[in-house]
């Protein structure tokens, strides 16, 4: 009998890992996943990191794990995807130094040293700011000699991950846009941004495209992985990006991808950038395609942490009966969220409600009015995604674990008045874009996928009403924020 074919696709988000064993058809046959460890670095006033070393041995055993759910499968390649920002430097002698995530902001203090942001945004396509890994890698020479004096060049979490399992330095284009020392329309590195940052042009990388074929897999790693030895290594791309691939959106096309964050996206086939600077234009995966970017921010987390409150052991599906039955709107939520028209992020939040506390009060007003502060803030930064480019479809795709939620894709409708579309993959969007990455690389048969659910606008007056108490709520929270 012949083993199945599938892939393992390692996935590294803000936070948490997943590895998946998927077929080729996009199925998903076994997947694991635990917490991502981040530590404070006390070097800094806000500087996270993690031990690259204990995560690869993290992914091993989750490897080994979802490899146990699914006996039998022939694994023909592996590829990578993670959070984009996220990097880890690498030594003189090839060893793992130390692993900053996208949510690090040690670099934050130098932010001075960018003498022109407006010129970096051109090249860059977004307002440079610690969050992106230049500025990361300038607070780790002025702060940590014992690492810059080891240090000789840094990857994405995903090309890392690529370079364990193939021994091979790359970094793929998706990638490189979150470091402010790559050139968006140009489609190479810059020197002229590595001179705004005072870091060496040699420490680059080469480039690589996403789908590119590293060669296999290491005899050490395949042994530990427990697969064969002539599994390809495959070049992935950011989450974000393979997420959208899943969607298999046209150019033009809108897609919001719903996870810990909520990016906004539009395809383009051209580098647009915003004359306010709001939003960001990246590389996709492929050589040609842009996609220009509003970001909600912090979103999907908040949902995550509030259900761990109020529905520790309950299923989603006892949440959306509960959300059905809240008939009692005065509980509004401002969590954190951005709006791209925003001139500074929201640093306080909570709810606000109507005191005393009114019997009719239930830990479902709580989530509705989280969701209800998604839905608002995805509506607000489209808008402000619609003030740079148009977007004429009457539809808009979703996907990521967020948009599981009826309630929320039925408000994210109503606000924009657009049909929300997701397909069956939209739950593990990123690893199935892995997937159509993998199969495109070794010319295997694209997956074919459809159309599980179309959510159809509704007028709702109500809708309207609360959608103004929001954006007072939200300003009462910008001026606790100070």
């Amino acid at each position: 009998m012949t083993n199945q074919e599938a892939y393992i696709v390692i996935d590294i988000g803000t936070g948490n890992v997943r590895v998946a064993v998927a077929s080729t058809s996009g199925e998903i046959l076994g997947i694991a996943r635990e917490n991502l460890h981040n530590h404070k670095d006390d070097h800094y006033p806000e500087a996270l990191y993690f031990d690259p070393n204990a995560l690869w041995q993290q992914i091993i055993r989750l490897a080994k794990k979802a490899l146990s759910t699914a006996p039998g499968v022939k694994v023909l390649a592996l590829t990578a995807t993670s959070q984009r920002e996220g990097i880890v430097l690498l030594g003189k002698k090839g060893e793992s130094l130390i692993g900053l995530p996208n949510i690090d902001h040690r670099g934050r203090e130098w932010d001075s040293m960018i003498a022109d942001k407006s010129a970096v945004y051109q090249l860059t396509g977004r307002y440079p700011t610690s969050l992106f890994s230049a500025l990361k890698i300038v607070g780790v020479q002025h702060r940590r000699p014992e690492i810059w004096k080891e240090f000789k060049t840094f990857l994405s979490i995903s090309d890392w991950v690529e370079y364990k399992l193939s021994g091979v330095v790359h970094y793929e284009h998706s990638q490189a846009s979150e470091t402010l020392l790559y050139d968006v329309a140009k489609h190479e590195w810059s020197d002229e941004l590595c001179a705004v940052f005072q870091i060496d042009p040699a420490v680059l990388p080469k480039l690589t495209l996403s789908g590119t074929p590293l060669g296999v897999i290491l005899p050490i790693e395949a042994q530990a992985f427990g697969i064969d030895r002539d599994a390809k290594v495959i070049v992935g791309g950011a989450d974000t990006q393979l997420a959208i691939i899943s969607t298999q959106p046209l150019e033009n096309d809108v897609v919001i991808v719903s996870g810990t964050t909520t990016p906004i996206i539009k395809i383009t086939g051209e580098y647009i950038t915003d004359e306010q600077q709001r939003t960001w234009t990246s590389r996709h995966t492929d050589e040609h395609s842009f996609i220009l970017e509003a970001n909600a921010g912090v979103t999907g987390l908040n949902y995550q942490r509030l259900k761990e409150i109020f529905y520790p052991v309950e299923a989603y599906e006892v949440i959306e009966k509960e959300l059905q039955e809240v008939s009692h709107f005065q509980c509004i939520a401002s969590l954190g969220s951005l709006v791209a028209d925003e001139k500074k992020p929201l640093t306080r939040g909570g709810f606000i409600f109507d005191a005393p506390v009114s019997h009719l009060l239930t830990r479902g007003s709580f989530v509705w009015a989280t969701l209800w502060d998604i839905a608002c803030s995805i509506s607000e930064n489209y808008k402000s995604l619609c003030g740079v480019t148009t977007h004429e479809q009457d539809y808009i795709w979703a996907c990521g674990g967020g948009v599981q939620s009826a309630t929320l894709r039925q408000f994210i409708a109503n606000l924009l008045q657009k049909r929300v579309i997701i397909r069956n993959s939209y739950r593990q969007s990123s690893v199935v874009g892995g997937v159509y990455i993998c199969n495109k690389a070794l010319g295997k048969e694209a997956i074919a996928p459809y159309i599980l659910e179309e959510t159809i606008p509704q007028q709702n007056e109500e809708h309207v009403r609360l959608y103004q108490e929001w954006k007072k709520t939200r300003a009462s929270f910008i001026q606790i924020s100070g």
